[in-house]
C-alpha cells in the first residue's frame, strides 16, 4: 500500500478514507512538523496531503523520490514551487471552490469590525463599563465607497455580500475579470476614492507588496483597509507606519507575510507595528475555519489525492503533468 502523510490532523472520516487507500502517518498537530520532520515522513512517501504551514520547494522533492501526488487542502498554492514538482512529476491538486464563500464573509465581518472600533469597544465593556459615552464613533458600509481588489471567485463572492450594505459606490480593480456591479478602475484611482479597500488577490510576482509606502500615501485619509487574500500583497512595515502617523484609518487582516514560506526575505513574524497598534484587527487565518467546510476540504483533497494514486485525471490540478 503507498505511504500517505498527512502534515495536520484530519476529521475522523477523512483519515478513515485514507487509511482505507494506504499507510497513513499523520501530525497529531497542531503545531506543524519542523522542515526535519516533515521531511523524514516523506522520503519514502508516495502522497502528501498538505495544509497551509507546508512548503515544498525543489530540496523537499530531492529528498522524497518517491512522491507522486500533493494534495492541499487549501485554495491557494504559492507557498509549492510548481515549475520544482513538474520537473520532478510531482501533480499538485487544490480545492479552489469551498472557502470562497466563508472567506468572504469574514472578509465583511472584519472591515466592520475594524470601521465600528469592535475591539476597542469590547475592551471598554469588560474593564468597567458605566454606560453608553460619546466616544468611539467609526464609519459604516452604508453610504461608502468601497474598493475590491481581485474579482477572482472570492472577490466576487465579496461583492455578493457587500450588495446588501448600501454602499455609495463599488469599485473593482482586476486587470483580468469583470464584475458588472462594480465600476472597474486601476488601483491609483480605487485608492483616491475609496473609503474601503478590501484585497482578495493572489500573491504574484506582480501582487507582491501591491500596498506599499507609496500606495499608501495616495490613499484617502482614514481608509479601512483589509487583507484576506495573501499576507505579502501588503507591506506590513508600510501599513505600520501609515497607521502611527495617522494616515491609515485601520487595518484588518487574516493572512501575514510571515506565511508565505517559499519567499526567502519573509519576516519570521507578524510586524510588531500592527501587534501593538490600537487600530487593528488580526485574525489567525480564520477564512476557511468553519467546521463543515474544513470537513469539506478535507474530503475533497482526499478523494483528489486517491484519484491521483489510481492515475485517474483530476479537475483542479496546480500542474497539468503531460
Amino acid at each position: 500500500m503507498p505511504k500517505i502523510v498527512v502534515t495536520q490532523p484530519v476529521h475522523a472520516e477523512v483519515l478513515q478514507t485514507l487509511q482505507a487507500a494506504g499507510e497513513v502517518v499523520m501530525n497529531p498537530g497542531p503545531e506543524p512538523w519542523s522542515d526535519a520532520e516533515r521531511q523524514r515522513h516523506l522520503a519514502d512517501a508516495e502522497a502528501m496531503m498538505a495544509f497551509m504551514t507546508d512548503r515544498v520547494d525543489q530540496d523537499t522533492l530531492l529528498n522524497a523520490p518517491r512522491l507522486r501526488t500533493i494534495a492541499c487542502a487549501l485554495k491557494g498554492y504559492d507557498n509549492f514551487d510548481l515549475a520544482a514538482c513538474a520537473a520532478a512529476g510531482v501533480s499538485v491538486s487544490f480545492v479552489p471552490d469551498l472557502l470562497t464563500e466563508p472567506t468572504a464573509e469574514l472578509a465583511v465581518g472584519l472591515a466592520i469590525a475594524a470601521a465600528r472600533h469592535v475591539l476597542p469597544g469590547d475592551n471598554v465593556v469588560r474593564t468597567g463599563y458605566a454606560g453608553w459615552r460619546p466616544t468611539l464613533y467609526g464609519t459604516g458600509l452604508h453610504g461608502s465607497v468601497v474598493a475590491v481588489v481581485g474579482l477572482g471567485a472570492v472577490g466576487r463572492a465579496i461583492v455578493d455580500r457587500l450588495s446588501g450594505f448600501g454602499c455609495a459606490e463599488m469599485l473593482g480593480v482586476d486587470p483580468q475579470h469583470e464584475d458588472p456591479r462594480v465600476q472597474r478602475v486601476g488601483l491609483d484611482e480605487a485608492l483616491a476614492r475609496a473609503d474601503y479597500i478590501l484585497l482578495a488577490t493572489p500573491l504574484t510576482p506582480a501582487s507582491h507588496h501591491l500596498i506599499d509606502d507609496a500606495a499608501l500615501a495616495r490613499v484617502r485619509p482614514g481608509l479601512i483597509l483589509v487583507n484576506i487574500g495573501r499576507g505579502s500583497v501588503v507591506d506590513e512595515a508600510a501599513v505600520s507606519r501609515a497607521l502611527h502617523n495617522g494616515h491609515l484609518g485601520a487595518y484588518a487582516a487574516d493572512v501575514y507575510e510571515m506565511e508565505d514560506w517559499l519567499l526567502p526575505a519573509r519576516p519570521r513574524a507578524v510586524h510588531p507595528g500592527l501587534i501593538g497598534h490600537a487600530r487593528t484587527v488580526l485574525t489567525p487565518h480564520l477564512g476557511s475555519a468553519v467546521q463543515r467546510v474544513r470537513l469539506a476540504i478535507e474530503l475533497r483533497a482526499a478523494d483528489n489525492m486517491i484519484r491521483a494514486l489510481r492515475g485517474e485525471a483530476l479537475t483542479h490540478l496546480a500542474i497539468a503533468l503531460t
